[in-house]
């Protein structure tokens, strides 16, 4: 498990519109499950992160994994702004 656990690290993660938030730095592991339950990512993009702040987001939310990571949901009560800023248009969760 550990082997294919480091293998994340460093890869790419996409909001599900398709916008990088950053790579992945740490991953949060439960031992008592044996497995990975949050991806840390560190100097996020500050587009959609207020201040480029470090985020933990839940394995759970992983929708796509392989050379980048895609997730199925990123939440409206992080310090997000507006997605219409980043040229994409409305997003609905």
């Amino acid at each position: 498990m550990l082997e294919e656990a480091t293998s994340l690290l460093e890869l790419r993660v996409y909001t599900p519109w398709g916008v990088e938030i950053g790579g992945i730095t740490n991953l949060e592991i439960d031992s008592e499950l044996n497995e990975i339950s949050n991806l840390v990512i560190e100097q996020t993009n500050e587009k959609i992160v207020e201040d480029g702040a470090s985020i933990m987001i839940p394995y759970r939310w992983i929708m796509a994994l392989g050379d980048i990571v895609i997730l199925r949901h990123f939440p409206n009560d992080l310090p997000i702004k507006n997605t219409t800023e980043l040229g994409v248009g409305e997003y609905k969760y």
